[in-house]
């Protein structure tokens, strides 16, 4: 296994996957992750003033070093990149104030944080960009951030908002970091050196994995003979939004009550999970039927999970598997389409958690940063996307958030939408996250795509009814008994 420390404090090499997302952006395909956050300025100590809620961003992510790091490339694209120290970090060119034409609707919001999301994040500074976006409708102020997948996953993101959040105004923050020292950056020598010491290491490190991969291989082909495996890729119908996409964004906001999704989440027994991929599944059968383009098998999406409780890397941002999840679009009954999906979920889970927790870092270790990247635009400038078996749909996630109310730079969150990055091959992504008493929606897909992303998402809220009428009309009543008299 290659280490990541370069053995000097705040420089650290990236791990296979989390260079990996540097080397699958393109133009067209960036990889960064967003949240949109609706803040309600009212419970600020004093009003809401930028200059100040900007000087309490910088107080608070000084201290953490993921906000505070940049690249640092090895010559020749021998090895992957560092981070190392940016010594001249400003605020001022990472928090920027906007403001929402009249009347500042959610269309409004919309439009602007869908071109925002759809412009690239500068690689000369450290990787994240947050907009201060102000003329709400009702004095509130959004909070839209980004940051680069190669720094956090849906996790390691959940958590770096709880640095800038507290649980009341004018408290310290949920989570404190440890700054780095200003240290000097590795020399060119250093770094080429380090590198060749790194790929002639490779081969032994590659050996080591072939052995626990074939077992996984083998353990993979045993579920298939036993019916016991998760979904498979390229096994995808195609749609609309699988095809080579363009650099262009739209966003759909949505959100639906967590409690009833916990009430039918324990009539059924299923979890969470299983039911907003249920719910996911009929927004997208009736967003299909309405554009006259269902296909006759289900959908197929990939649903990141986090590994990081198991891995036993110390090291890197990324610590995620997948498994490939049916939606039971073709499944009109939401109670049929939950069962399906709760049972084809239990094997996926158990399919992956039969896998090395680590196999999806360890391989992507590598990654050569030359080849990956000139294959990435190959793929992309040929459109093969559209030439081979669908691998999937689309993307979907559900990140578990905080179970209380919260207060960024001291106004309080009303929303918290996440958003994760769309690929060639899979122009729409949704990610759902649990926040206080809700669980907020958000979509984000390719705009030649998905237009009208803003429909699809409509339907959540409208599936989880169907969902709740349904299981009620079908669970059986008790009936009770007539109270028997006393002799007396």
């Amino acid at each position: 296994m290659v280490m990541n420390d370069l053995g000097s404090a705040g420089v650290e090499r990236l791990s296979g996957l989390d260079a990996s997302f540097l080397y699958l952006e393109t133009p067209q395909q960036l990889m960064h992750v967003c949240g949109l956050l609706v803040l309600d300025p009212g419970t600020v100590p004093g009003g809401y003033d930028f200059e100040r809620m900007r000087r309490l961003i910088a107080q608070r992510m000084s201290s953490v070093p993921t906000f505070t790091r940049k690249l640092r490339h090895v010559p020749f694209d021998l090895d992957h990149p560092v981070w190392v120290t940016d010594t001249d970090f400003s605020i001022k060119r990472h928090v920027h104030r906007m403001a929402l034409p009249a009347p500042g609707g959610e269309s409004e919001l919309i439009e602007l944080a869908s071109h925002l999301a759809g412009l690239p994040l500068d690689r000369g500074r450290p990787l994240w960009e947050m907009a201060i976006i102000e003329g709400l409708e009702g004095g509130r102020i959004a909070v839209l951030t980004k940051m680069h997948h190669a720094t956090v996953d849906g996790v390691s993101g959940a958590n770096l908002i709880s640095h800038l959040c507290s649980l009341e105004p004018d408290a310290p923050p949920l989570m404190s970091g440890t700054a780095l020292p200003n240290t000097a950056e590795p020399s060119d020598l250093n770094l080429l050196a380090r590198a060749v010491v790194s790929n002639l290491a490779r081969p032994l490190g590659a050996a080591r994995l072939v052995l626990p991969s074939v077992s996984a291989l083998g353990n993979t082909l045993g579920r298939v003979r036993r019916g016991k495996a998760m979904a498979a890729p390229f096994t995808a119908p195609r749609t609309s939004f699988n095809g080579t996409i363009t650099g262009h964004r739209v966003l759909g906001l949505a959100e639906i009550p967590l409690a009833a999704v916990k009430d039918v989440k324990n009539a059924t027994g299923s979890t969470v999970n299983d039911v907003v991929l249920t719910i996911a599944g009929g927004a997208l059968r009736a967003y299909l039927e309405r554009r006259e383009e269902l296909p006759e098998h289900s959908l197929l999406a990939t649903v990141p999970v986090s590994v990081r409780e198991i891995s036993t890397h110390g090291g890197g941002s990324n610590k995620v598997s997948a498994l490939f999840a049916r939606l039971g679009t073709d499944i009109a009954d939401p109670l049929e389409r939950l069962a399906q999906i709760t049972a084809a979920n239990a094997i996926a889970k158990e399919h992956n958690q039969s896998i090395p927790a680590d196999t999806l870092q360890d391989w992507a270790q590598f990654a050569a940063p030359r080849t990956f990247g000139l294959a990435v635009r190959a793929y992309a400038g040929w459109r093969l996307a559209e030439r081979h078996p669908v691998v999937h749909n689309l993307v979907i996630s559900n990140v578990p958030g905080p179970p209380m109310a919260l207060f960024f730079a001291d106004a309080k969150v009303e929303r918290m939408y996440p958003l994760g990055p769309v690929f060639h091959g899979a122009g729409l992504n949704i990610t759902a996250m649990s926040h206080n008493d809700k669980i907020d929606i958000g979509a984000i897909a390719c705009a030649e795509q998905v237009p009208d992303v803003e429909d699809l998402v409509s339907g959540f809220p409208v599936e989880l009814q169907r969902l709740q009428e349904t299981l009620a009309a079908k669970t059986p009543k008790v009936k009770k008994r007539p109270a028997r008299s006393r002799a007396r």
